[in-house]
């Protein structure tokens, strides 16, 4: 019996929960679950049982596409995991009353199990403690209020950017999201109407790197089923409609050492530290991408003079440079860098923990930084880019997927069995989404991310 079971049972007899959730995010970024009832669960509890669910492998081999294995993913219908729940991640559903959520990790013969994306991201941070850092971060997803018409799937207003008039059409949904994160737990900081029609963004605070996956997770949840409720559909695909923006879910990582932040150097600049973290996500960028932007829809929005990032260079405030390290009002120095090619296609666990690879590659080669982007990359002529080395990123998943297949640095953090059944994932629906339209993409989408 766990040491806090018994306070476990109280939380959730007295939160009149009849069912929980374990929930895990798979290799195609769905969001998945499967719930304990609280009579099975306290009977378990009580016997001193382990609290698990079982799980066929071949689970983490299901592309986004079909609810079939992925070929070559080395995975099969021979095989089973167990989901052991984090109880430190239990939440009530102040959307669905009566149940509640924890967040579970995969183990096979009581160890952990080399697939499992939150047990990847672990190692991640457990490596960057070996080099003395601790990573903080923040997902800064944007999303899609819409409604389905007669003529299709329609946004929910027709509205520029930060409208007041936005703001007030959605006050209810909007008010009822926030109040629902701040009960389980995530601090809100910002909101406002972003820059497509409908489409919205709701900031929350930084965390431990860990956490904020698990935040992101919620949020998501959090965010569709709400506007379900009042009657609309929320949206994270990356790229919705042809003439309006995309959606990103920028990553902001920060690097500290118990509470100093060492991101700083005092001056207004980076310090080396960061510098050389910084320069590793640029030189692994290319490949990294096929983890932080994995699906066709992605490389939809990430076009030149689009404010996404298509660009392998970094700035400060600059919102076309792939990197942006942000000013700081209070402080002339900045406190973290900003991850822009990165969207709600994109496992959270996978997409930071290989960022965190990434740049603390940097850190332990001594990257160089190259010299700040001031202006947008597209604006330069292309011999300008050559000589500032500034090369335009994969403009298709292909050619990520291409570049982390060789790429040793992520293949080696991930370990070969994640890492071969990711790629075949990702393959699978790169090859299922070939010659789509961006309406078949949409509709196939839609309800996933």
């Amino acid at each position: 019996m766990p040491e806090n079971a018994s306070t476990i049972l109280t939380r959730l007899w007295e939160g009149k929960v009849r069912f929980v959730r374990v929930v895990w995010c798979d290799n195609g970024n769905v969001i998945r679950g499967k719930a304990i009832h609280m009579d099975a669960l306290t009977r378990q509890l009580e016997e001193g049982e382990a609290i698990t669910v079982g799980l066929s492998a071949a689970q983490q081999a299901i592309p986004v596409v079909a609810d079939a294995v992925a070929p070559g993913s080395g995975l099969g219908p021979v095989g089973e995991v167990w989901l052991v729940p984090d109880w430190e991640t239990l939440q009530m559903l102040p959307y669905a009353p009566g149940q509640a959520r924890v967040m579970g990790e995969m183990v096979r013969d009581g160890q952990p199990w080399p697939w499992c994306a939150r047990q990847f991201l672990k190692r991640m941070v457990q490596r960057a403690a070996d080099q003395g850092v601790t990573i903080k971060a923040a997902f800064e997803p944007e999303f899609y209020l819409l409604r389905r018409g007669d003529s299709g799937i329609l946004p929910a207003d027709n509205l520029p950017f930060a409208a007041t008039l936005a703001m007030d059409l959605h006050r209810e949904v909007v008010m009822a999201i926030a109040d629902a994160l701040s009960a389980q737990g995530i601090a809100v900081e910002q909101y406002y109407p972003e820059s497509g029609p409908g489409q919205q963004e709701i900031s929350v605070r930084y965390t431990d790197a860990l956490a904020a996956a698990d935040q992101h997770v919620v949020y998501r949840e959090t965010v569709k089923a709400i506007a379900h409720q009042h009657g609309l559909i929320a949206s994270f695909v990356p790229k919705l409609f042809e003439g309006y923006a995309g959606s990103g879910c920028h990553l902001h990582l920060s690097l500290w050492q118990g509470e100093q932040n060492l991101m700083p150097d005092g001056a207004g600049g980076l310090s080396e530290t960061a510098r050389s973290f910084t320069a590793g996500l640029l030189h692994h960028l290319p490949a990294l991408m096929a983890i932080t932007t994995p699906s066709p829809n992605s490389y939809r929005r990430l076009r030149p003079h689009s404010w996404s990032g298509a660009y392998a260079a970094w700035g400060m405030d600059n919102r076309e440079a792939a990197l942006r390290v942000p000013s700081n009002f209070s402080s002339p120095s900045p406190t973290h860098i900003e991850l822009k090619t990165v969207d709600g296609a994109a496992n959270p666990y996978l997409a930071l923990g290989g960022a965190i690879a990434a740049g603390l590659d940097g850190i332990a080669r001594g990257y160089a930084l190259p010299e700040p982007v001031q202006q947008d990359p597209g604006s330069l002529s292309g011999e300008e880019r050559c000589d500032r080395g500034i090369a335009l990123l994969p403009q298709s998943l292909a050619e990520s997927l291409a570049a982390l297949e060789q790429s040793s640095l992520l293949l080696d953090a991930l370990g070969a069995p994640l890492a071969q059944t990711y790629l075949a994932v990702r393959r699978e629906e790169l090859t299922a989404m070939a010659g789509m339209t961006l309406e078949a993409e949409v509709s196939l989408l839609l309800d996933r991310y």
